[in-house]
This record gives structure tokens, sequence and C-alpha cells, in this order.
């Protein structure tokens, strides 16, 4: 028997894995996010998924005929290899908010799945380019008073219904959120790891949104949408 642990303090990466799987644990982990000097933003953020994994592996106490699996991802917020973060405050939300309006930026995620029994590990790169809207200063400020840019990398949330932020992406709109679920779908197949069937549909109506890209990442079991 496997057990799943979601290495992660994100109420985001829960909801999103909760459409995938039935039950799984939380751990978060206590890993330090910051970039090594020459770190590329892809080095970075699979090396901080790697280390969450690995932290949260040693806590995981023994159990007799079964054995864990580990799900760890980092996301972050890509401007001309700038990484940008969660806001420390309101100016660097308006910051923040400012610099990204009108423009395409990336949302990259290293996602990665670890069974520490086994010594096995699976990573994957996930990339999510998304265009901005043009705001008013009045809807920046209101946005930011609402509070909902100040745990979000980038200082936004795709998925926010009233401030709207993105018109248009190109790639995973989960990913965005913080855990791109047809990716990880794939990879929890390719270990024969059971889960909820029809993962495209589930994430489309649980989030609202037309997926572009889902049959990219999962053409092991699902088939046409909806199947």
């Amino acid at each position: 028997m496997i057990n799943i642990v979601l290495a992660s303090n994100s109420p985001r990466r829960r909801e999103l894995l909760s459409l995938a799987l039935d039950h799984f644990v939380v751990k978060p982990p206590a890993v330090e996010e910051k970039r090594a000097p020459g770190e590329s933003p892809e080095a970075f953020v699979l090396r901080t998924a790697a280390e969450k994994a690995s932290q949260v592996a040693v806590d995981l106490p023994e159990l007799p005929d079964q054995e864990w699996l580990i799900v760890a991802a980092d996301t972050v917020v890509v401007d001309d290899d700038d990484i940008l973060g969660k806001p420390a405050d309101a100016a660097e939300a308006e910051t923040i908010l400012k610099r990204l309006q009108g423009r395409t930026h990336q949302a990259l995620t290293g996602l990665v799945v670890h069974l520490p029994d086994r010594e096995h590990w699976e990573e994957s790169l996930v990339r999510t380019d998304v265009s901005l809207r043009a705001f008013t200063d009045q809807e920046i400020q209101d946005y930011i008073t609402s509070g909902d840019p100040m745990d979000k990398a980038g200082a936004y949330a795709i998925q926010n219904q009233e401030f709207e932020p993105v018109p248009d992406f190109q790639g995973c709109f989960a990913n965005v959120m913080g855990l791109p679920l047809c990716e990880l779908a794939g990879m929890l197949d390719d270990l024969g790891v059971q889960r909820l069937s029809s993962i495209p549909l589930i994430c489309q109506q649980a989030l609202d949104y037309q997926c572009p890209v889902y049959d990219l990442y999962l053409p092991r079991r699902e088939g046409a949408l909806g199947s």
C-alpha cells in the first residue's frame, strides 16, 4: 500500500491534489526558498521542490507492508529572468502588479515525486505563459486591500473571478496556482499509483476554465476529455 504525502503548506496545492486523490496527508516542510547566486529559475524550483521532499522524508514513520510517496512542488513567477515572489507588503504588491500588467511572464513549477523506501525520484518542470491585463490604479488598490495578493507569487491569483487578472494564458492553468495537476497525474500513472479518473474534466469543472493542453500531459488513461 502506498501512502501519499503532500509536502506543502499551501491551501491551493491541497485543493488541487484533492481533485486527483481521495486521500493524502499534509506535512509542511520548513525549507528556506532562497535562490543561489547564478542559479536559473528552472534549477531553483527543481532544487527547492527536491529539498522539500527530502526534508519531509526524514520524519516519516516506518509502516509495515506500506510505503510513502511524497509530492513536492515549488512555483515561482518569472519576468525577464527575475523571480517575483510573494510581496512583503502592499507597496511591493503594487510594484509587482504594475510591472507585470499588460505583459506576458512565466509561471514555473518544479514538481517532484519521491518514494523514499525505493530511493526513487521523479521530477518535472512545467511552464505556463501568463498574460496579465492592464489595470487601473483603483483596481490595483482595491485588489491589494482585499488581501488576496499577499500570499501569491507575482501578487495575483489567476483564479480570482472578481479581479480577473489573466485574460490569456498558454499552458496549464493549475500550474499557475501551484500544482500542475495533469503532469502530476501522469507521473502517478507511470508509477502505477491509483488516482481519480478524468482529471482534466474534474480540474476544469472545479476551477471554471477551459484547458488548452490537457492532452499533452495525459495520453495514458484519459483518452478524450470526459471519458
